[in-house]
């Protein structure tokens, strides 16, 4: 897909362009959706107790909310290039919306376990806001656009663990019990999902130059069929091995993220002896970190490929992967609060850079297949998700070793980048489109503008 008139610079504090309206609503759609996808994570002391789940029971409704992500997440990404992320956001919020409301009448594990199921749908948002930010964005910002919008959306898995405890009390102080009062405080995030949907549809464009099916009846952007078809878009980038490769890096740093925001709240709750709000409070940092850490690993990738290519933004993803892994090991080792706290700042920071650094290179693997490929490795965060939910339902394994275990995974996982490698053609058109953009008094420093 080759997308004209992409913005070469971020100007953080405009509206009036397309590319700007969709860097905005992008990463507060994904902002929102946590809302909805987490809400429920740090009410979890309540919810268990309501319900009487055991620890296996909470672990298999972590996995749920994940797990049926991944295979959204495959569809999503195709389904962006046939209709475009305008339509495809607006449908996935205000579907989306329903099963966040209706979690609420849940009255057993099983009617829990699949609200949380569908409410894993959700997950699938993260696509589209890195598809629409690629397609808006030229090569010597990208990385940059792509992990502002993904972190600042990544942000909504910290206040939702602030937020919703203090959304929970305030519905406490109308005078009902706390077994209704988790179930009214879920119709919150469910109602501002269905507003934020409609407005997507009515603030953004497709592309730089306008909506999909305008663009297919200019003749400027083929029809999504025969050698540009799902099937076919789907599969160039299932027989792409670099494709796999950060299907399994980004299981190891989002994936990781959003296992962490399903247990932190509990597992601070548990461990230290704190009460709901404070462990969510604190389980909220983790998660706040998005506010400049995704997009530093962004910037980290624009400013190596300034000078490395696309073989420097690789070699940054690695050093992230790495550092992250060992931070987590670190993190799991902690046994006083402040220490626990101190580290796991800096593990929220290598891990969201790694994310940064993930989609720093994703834009670049193969444009013509750029949903399908999005909505692969965007899986991988899921899919490693998953695997690692069934670390934290066993009965013989603490929270700590499953945290340690995962950190050794990633390390292991960051050596998946040495399969990441480009044509020396594909490396030497990408450094000039890359330096004919930043020509226009554009840089990776300066990317983001003010103005």
């Amino acid at each position: 897909m080759e997308i004209r008139n992409k913005a070469n610079k971020i100007r953080l504090f405009s509206l009036k362009t397309p590319q700007m309206r969709a860097f905005h609503m992008s990463w507060f759609a994904f902002h929102v959706c946590f809302f909805g996808w987490f809400g429920i994570a740090p009410l979890m002391a309540v919810v268990r107790e309501d319900l009487d789940l055991s620890k296996a029971q909470i672990g298999n409704t972590i996995i749920a909310s994940v797990a049926i992500t991944v295979l959204v997440r495959l569809v999503i990404g195709v389904l962006c290039d046939k209709i475009g992320p305008r339509r495809a956001y607006t449908w996935l919020l205000c579907l989306g919306s329903l099963p966040v409301m209706l979690i609420g009448l849940a009255d057993n594990f099983e009617t829990f376990l699949v609200a949380r199921l569908a409410i894993g749908a959700i997950g699938a948002s993260f696509v589209i806001t890195q598809y629409h930010s690629s397609i808006m964005f030229a090569p010597n910002v990208v990385g940059t656009a792509n992990a502002t919008t993904a972190g600042w959306g990544n942000l909504g898995g910290g206040t939702t663990q602030i937020l919703m405890p203090l959304v929970f009390s305030g519905i406490l102080m109308l005078g009902v019990n706390e077994a209704l009062g988790w179930r009214l405080a879920m119709v919150v995030p469910g109602i501002v999902l269905f507003a934020t949907g409609i407005a997507y549809y009515f603030f953004t464009q497709d592309a730089p130059n306008g909506n999909f099916d305008a663009l297919r009846t200019r003749g400027e952007l083929p029809y999504a069929e025969k050698e540009h078809g799902m099937t076919q878009s789907f599969g160039a980038a299932m027989k792409d091995i670099r494709v796999w490769a950060l299907f399994i890096v980004y299981a190891a740093c989002f994936g990781v993220e959003l296992t962490i925001n399903n247990i932190a709240a509990i597992y601070f709750f548990d461990n230290f002896e704190l009460d709901l709000a404070t462990a969510g409070l604190i389980a909220g940092l983790f998660g706040l970190m998005n506010l400049f850490a995704r997009t530093l690993g962004g910037i980290f990738s624009d400013l190596f490929a300034r000078h490395g290519g696309l073989k420097g933004r690789v070699r940054w993803l690695f050093i992230a992967m790495l550092c992250e892994g060992i931070a987590l090991m670190g993190f799991a080792q902690m046994q006083t609060l402040a220490l626990a706290i101190s580290i796991m700042l800096v593990f929220s920071l290598f891990t969201q850079m790694a994310e940064g650094a993930t989609f720093g290179v994703v834009p670049f693997i193969n444009k013509k297949a750029l949903g399908a490929v999005a909505g692969i490795v965007g899986a991988g965060g899921n899919a490693g998700a998953v695997g690692a939910g069934f670390l934290f339902r066993s009965e013989s394994l603490s929270y700590q070793q499953g945290l340690f275990f995962l950190g050794v995974a990633v390390i292991l996982a960051s050596f998946c980048t040495l399969l990441v490698r480009f044509s020396p053609q594909v490396l030497a058109e990408e450094d000039a489109a890359y330096h004919n953009a930043a020509a226009d008094n554009a840089t990776p420093v300066d990317a983001i503008a003010v103005r």
